[in-house]
Order: structure tokens, then sequence, then C-alpha cells
């Protein structure tokens, strides 16, 4: 299935209008070659600078972690942007043009997932090999919860069963001691919702008390036992805490009694995230996996697009605070191949940032950011007027709220 590359303009939503190309552009080369069974043909395989004395020694670095991250960054690159498609996926509120090209879209994520899980398909994906797919497993899992309707009722009854094949397989090796928990939770809450009986409680049950254990206080988890300071509270943890509780909460009466808790760090932590988007839309590239982008805030677009923002800040201004962050980061030369693929950087090219853990189909997680699209074009969060978010306001000697700590 090709794409129409004509999208519907908003006179008055400009900013709704740019998040839904930036979208579709970073979707296309992935979805549009899903749909042909030719992803492992076309995507390349970016990968970290790698070490050496030698000029053979690094080449042959390089080959063994091309091979090595070949077994894995296709299903990165899918459960990674349909998890952040997924509410626009779900939007039944749209109408006229946009609403064609969600319904379009959504065929061609279903297209994506039975290519990804069909056996006979040239791009079935590796979901029972090494580590790596027990958390790319999750994305697509947690894109499923996203989006149950179309990502899980509009199945064929032959991908769906596939599907939930593909997730168990990931069963037979032990998550890391970290927010990896939480990979292993959202999977099994994802068959929760996919109406598998064999569905396992444990893994949901571990995780959600592993992470009360790691919480440190004032919004934030430990990733593990330790702090770090990096993006994973986003990136990982506050999201699927959050869903994984919405999926399955109300199957333990102590699993939903720990649904206001997890809410209340989760807004005050989105509550940071603003705070860290400077009054140019730039933030602070600290802690690892930068290459995801203005993934890094999640958590800020989950909070939006459950209507559950801090008091402190606006849905608008948390919109605009968010599109000077896509804009500061997409503007900038390199971000694509001329192919239209990403590329390993944080605001353009550049590939020595990247951990060996990442590849060119780990880079679609900055997807996450799109998550508001999932609330119609009339709610406030779009139609709203363009507002200073909290640092524009401090740098320019506007009053700004005080900030507080959660107690």
């Amino acid at each position: 299935m090709k794409m129409d590359k004509d999208l519907p303009v908003y006179s008055n939503l400009s900013d709704r209008q740019y998040w839904l190309e930036q979208m579709l552009l970073i979707s296309n080369p992935v979805l549009e070659a899903l749909a042909e069974r030719r992803l492992k043909e076309k995507m390349p395989i970016e990968f970290a600078d790698v070490s050496g004395e030698t000029e053979a020694e690094r080449t042959l670095a390089a080959a063994e972690l091309k091979a090595d991250r070949a077994k894995y960054t296709h299903l990165e690159a899918l459960g990674r942007l349909l998890s952040g498609m997924a509410p626009w996926l779900e939007n039944g509120k749209l109408l006229g043009a946009e609403d064609e090209a969600r319904i379009q879209y959504a065929a061609l994520a279903r297209e994506a997932i039975d290519a990804a899980t069909d056996q006979a398909s040239p791009d079935y994906m590796n979901f029972s090999e090494g580590y790596q797919p027990i958390v790319d497993a999750a994305f697509l899992a947690q894109a499923v919860l996203r989006a149950p309707i179309e990502l899980g009722e509009k199945l064929e009854p032959r991908v769906k069963e596939n599907l939930a094949a593909a997730l168990k397989q990931t069963r037979t090796r032990k998550p890391v001691f970290s927010n990896w928990l939480l990979f292993a939770a959202t999977t099994e809450a994802a068959l929760l919702k996919l109406g598998e009986a064999d569905w396992d409680p444990m893994r949901i049950d571990y995780a959600l008390k592993q992470h009360e254990q790691w919480y440190l206080g004032d919004g934030a988890y430990g990733d593990g036992p330790d702090f770090h300071w990096d993006y994973y509270n986003s990136f990982v943890i506050q999201p699927m805490l959050l869903d994984v509780l919405a999926a399955a909460g109300g199957q333990h009466e102590e699993w939903g009694a720990m649904r206001k808790a997890v809410a209340d760090r989760a807004r005050r932590y989105a509550e940071v995230l603003e705070r860290l988007i400077g009054p140019d839309g730039a933030y602070p590239p600290i802690g690892r996996s930068l290459a995801y982008r203005f993934g890094a805030f999640q958590s800020l677009a989950q909070s939006a697009l459950l209507e559950d923002l801090p008091k402190s800040v606006s849905a608008a201004q948390v919109r605009s605070a968010l599109s000077a962050a896509i804009k500061r980061t997409l503007e900038m030369p390199g971000n694509f191949t001329s192919d239209g693929w990403l590329t390993i950087g944080f605001c353009g090219h550049q590939r020595d940032i990247g951990e060996r853990y990442i590849s060119t189909g780990s880079l679609y997680l900055c997807a996450e950011v799109f998550l508001p699209l999932g609330l119609p074009p009339e709610h406030v969060f779009w139609s709203g007027a363009e507002e200073a978010w909290t640092s524009k306001k401090a740098w320019s000697g506007l009053a700004f709220p005080i900030d507080t700590a959660l107690k």
C-alpha cells in the first residue's frame, strides 16, 4: 500500500499539522517497506562507532556489531514507531482528510504487524533470540494497549494469533533487574488485552511492586536500585507503569490501589520535563540513549494525552513547548538519510553519541512525542492559543510559577 501524500491543512491549528506531517514523514519508510515485506531489504543498519588499533580491527568490529544489531533492529523500528503512533491510529474523533489518512495508516500498521509475525514473511522478526526482543516486543505490546481496537480487535484472527505467539516467545529469557521488568509486564498486559487466557500476573506484579521499591521521591524512580541522570523515567518507566495499570489494574485490588500514587508521580515528572525545554526548544543532552531525540518527552506527551497535566502548566503551553523541541531538533540538517530513514544523532547526524545497543531501528522511539495526536483537533491542547512555556517565561522576565516538590 502506497501512502497518499495529501494531508489535511488546519488554518488555525498549524502545530497539529506540523506534528502530523513529521510523524508521517518519520513513519513512511518503515510502514511502506513492511507493507511490501521488504523492510529487511530496504532499511539501512547504522550503528555506533567502533574502536580498534588498526583499520582491519575496526572493519572486523564493525562487521560483527552490524551483524549483531541486524538481529534486533527491525523489531525495534516497528515496536517503537507504533507505540508512538497508536493513540492517533485509535483516534475515532477525526473527520475529513485526517481521518482518511488515519484509516489508511491503521491498515498499514496492521499489515506491518502481519509481516513481522508471520513466519512465512521475509520480514518475520526475531522475538526469540537474545535479550533485546524483550524490550521491543514490549513497545509493540504498548502499541496494542494504546490502540486496542485498531491494533487489536481489527487484526485478522490469524494475525492476532501470530502476534500473541510472538509476544510469548520473549518469556524464555529473564529481564535485566532494571526498568526491563516493565517490558515483561507490558507484554503480559497486552496478552491480557488480546484475550489470552495464559497471561502471567506474576510478571506484572513483580514489576509493579519492585518499582514501588525503587521510587526515590519527587516523581522520580531509580532505574533499578540506582538513580541515573537520564530520560529513562520518560522513555520507559512512567509511561509503562501507567499503561500497565490502565490495562490490568482492575485485575487485583492491590494493583488498582497503586494507580493514584503512580499518576501523581507521573504528573510531577511531566512538570519537571516541561521545565527542561529551553526558550529555543533545546533541552539538556544528559544520560544515555540521546539518539532517541525528543522521545525524551514521552511522559509529558502522555500526560497531555491522558488530560492529566500538572496544574502549573496549561495544555496549550505544553503543546507550544513540545513543538519548539520538535522543531529545534528536526530543523537541523542530517536527521534523515536521503531515503528518509532516521540517522543516529541527538540533533542532526552525530553517530558518536550512539551506544553499542543503538542502531537505526532504535531511533524510532522518538515517535513517542506524538502521543497527543490521539486528542481531537478541537481539544484545547491543539485549539488553545500559543503560549510561552515555563523556561520561556522565566528567561523573558515574565511571571512564572514557583516549582514545588511532590510530597
